[in-house]
């Protein structure tokens, strides 16, 4: 993606069935779980490059021995540096007792975070805040083991307020609106409830407050507890959490927005966003990894195996879309697959632009996620080809050997064309001098490009257009070519985003700016605009909670051709030699090349909840009354 978007995050959970003795016995390390979680969290920083956390618990130990131990990193590496401290404490613990490794249970007690339960967690930082503070996990600490909680997730809620509200409605007084922070308290809420239940049951059965704790444990039934805390969430999430007593969890929202899968095994239990990062780590198979389903969760006891449970009803499929356009790793077997063919799904469009002349035509892509559908796009290049070469052989059936060799020696001209160098640091403060700094953030391969060639480029989205009218297209201008037309993978994004990707700001969006010169174009600029506002402003004020998505008016008289081609004049209006065409994946091969992840909000307005409509209208409100503030 050309336009830096910051996004989501990542979780990894490990939960090994069995002691620390064993997997040093197997593996020849005691350090196994800890090996494994730092390889899935760095094979996740994709997902979050702000900060990182772990937290881990150990599993029966005595009174008086810490049990549970996190720690935070907002580093500039922030995974590393939290290994590093990790493996710090280890070596200095070798340096008074050398032979420390050999004995599992003897490290167990003397080290922290060498446990048997593990939570892993990468961030982008939200709300322009990155304090180690607002880094995963989050701890709710209690001197009775059931009642100790740690949450980290991959989750925004939408409706952040009313939960900070329920909250003060039961009492409580929360440290903050965050929806991290308004989740955790409602989960330990009904958690502190159900526990409270269970020891007043025990008590009866004569039970001891001592002989009662360890009943409590094996009696707690979480997934009740995720339905009466879930009840009211709007949002997508996986959300994971470990409880003092040796349970873990992973919840995902019913609409499946955001993803999570799963792998176990005699040993272990283990959870993380992307499937390829347990496929690796753990050397199993694509086909033993599942996907956790929407509205479901995978809760392990300590002992036992992992347990999947409905906690909520499932809502219509709508996983994110952009997951596998651009956000997840590309080393997935299904992802890989899906880009490719979002590439030749695009293909046809691309062939009339250049009015199927191959040879005046070059085709790159911008570096590197869009590298995949570029492969299919070419891929689809080459099928054309050779139709066309077979349909010219039957119609003609040459006998010139010239003619022949002319023909067959057609085929798509492949070049790289735009570099992305290395981030350049603007250090200066004056406008003009900055903007020429960005401008060179990508670089161009000079030499290859004829002034009578067409130059298309692929990329896998377009959401701002800033970074190709500052930096692309001047670099691409540069080559003289012919024509420039600009692909994008992805359909034209008009919409903001509200469960954990950042793009909350409709002004932002270079199609929300075509739409409105279009309207200007038009006249009646002022019309549309007073009119969606006042219908926004009318469901904010009287409280709509099933409102509709009334931004849609904005794009309904216009055909997706007529605001690309807007968005091609926005973009050239610094004066571009060459010309412009802007292409665009439509929604329906979007369905069609991702077929399991049908979430389009972004390009559609279709929200999966009704917190997305309310956010969008907002979203409207604050653009409307020159507000730059985010909508939830």
């Amino acid at each position: 993606m050309s336009d830096a978007v910051k996004h989501e995050c990542g979780i990894a959970l490990i939960h090994l069935k069995k002691p620390l003795s064993y997997f040093k016995k197997k593996y020849g390390t005691s350090l196994y779980g800890i090996n494994k979680m730092y390889l899935m969290m760095e094979k996740q920083h994709n997902r979050g490059q702000d900060g990182a956390g772990f937290a881990s618990i150990k599993l029966d130990l005595p009174p008086g021995q810490r049990y549970i131990s996190r720690i935070r990193s907002n580093d500039s590496e922030p995974i590393q540096d939290i290994f590093k401290k990790i493996n710090n404490r280890v070596v200095s613990e070798l340096k008074v007792s050398p032979n420390l490794l050999d004995n599992a249970e003897e490290l167990k007690l003397r080290v922290p975070y060498i446990g048997e339960i593990m939570l892993g967690h990468v961030r982008y930082g939200t709300f322009g805040k990155n304090t180690l503070e607002s880094v995963h996990p989050f701890l709710r600490q209690n001197n009775w083991k059931h009642r100790n909680l740690i949450i980290a997730g991959n989750f925004n809620m939408t409706n952040v307020t009313e939960l900070f509200e329920n909250l003060v409605e039961l009492g409580q007084h929360p440290k903050e609106r965050a929806d991290t922070i308004t989740v955790m308290e409602k989960i330990g809420h009904f958690l502190d409830d159900a526990v409270a239940k269970i020891y007043k049951k025990l008590k009866k059965e004569g039970f001891n407050k001592a002989e009662a704790s360890p009943q409590i444990a094996s009696r707690l039934d979480m997934s009740k507890v995720l339905t009466k805390a879930s009840k009211n969430w709007d949002g997508g999430y996986a959300i994971a959490g470990m409880l003092g007593h040796g349970e873990s969890f992973v919840l995902r929202d019913p609409s499946g927005i955001r993803p999570a899968y799963y792998y176990e095994d005699p040993e272990i239990v283990t959870i993380a966003s992307e499937r390829p990062v347990i496929q690796t780590v753990f050397d199993v198979p694509f086909t033993k990894i599942k996907e956790l389903q929407p509205g479901r969760a995978i809760i392990t006891k300590k002992g036992e195996s992992a347990k999947i449970v409905k906690v909520l009803e499932q809502l219509p499929k709508k996983s994110c879309s952009f997951e596998r356009i651009y956000f997840s790793r590309g080393s997935d077997a299904e992802i890989y697959r899906e880009r490719k063919l979002l590439g030749r799904k695009i293909f046809p469009e691309v062939l009339k632009f250049i009015n199927s002349d191959f040879k005046n035509t070059v085709f790159s892509f911008i570096p590197n996620t869009a590298e995949t559908s570029f492969y299919g796009m070419i891929d689809a290049a080459q099928e054309h080809i050779k139709k066309m070469l077979l349909d010219l052989i039957q119609k003609n059936s040459p006998n010139n050997k010239k003619y022949l060799e002319e023909l067959i020696s057609l085929k798509p001209r492949i070049e790289k064309i735009a570099i992305k160098d290395a981030k350049l640091r603007t250090f200066i403060t004056e406008d003009s001098s900055r903007d020429d700094l960005v401008a060179h953030v990508y670089d161009v391969t000079y030499g290859v490009i004829k002034k009578t060639d067409n130059l298309v480029i692929i990329d896998d989205s377009i959401v701002r257009g800033t970074t190709l009218e500052k930096s692309i297209l001047r670099m691409l201008d540069r080559l003289n070519p012919s024509k420039i037309i600009i692909v994008s993978s992805a359909p034209q994004i008009r919409y903001p985003d509200c469960y954990g990707i950042d793009m909350a700001k409709l002004e932002d969006f270079i199609a929300f700016k075509a739409a409105i010169s279009l309207h200007e174009d038009l006249g009646n600029k002022k019309i549309i605009l007073d009119s969606i506002y006042k219908k926004c402003k009318d469901a904010i004020i009287n409280d709509i909670q099933e409102t509709e998505n009334f931004v849609k008016e904005l794009y309904k008289p216009f055909t997706s051709n007529q605001i690309s081609n807007k968005i091609a004049e926005l973009l050239s209006q610094n004066g571009l030699k060459s010309e412009l065409k802007i292409i665009y994946q439509s929604i329906e091969n979007l369905h069609k090349s991702c077929p399991t992840h049908q979430g389009d909000w972004y390009f559609s307005g279709n929200y999966p909840t009704p917190g997305g409509n309310r956010v969008v209208n907002k979203a409207f409100i604050n653009f409307y009354e020159g507000n730059s503030t985010r909508a939830y």
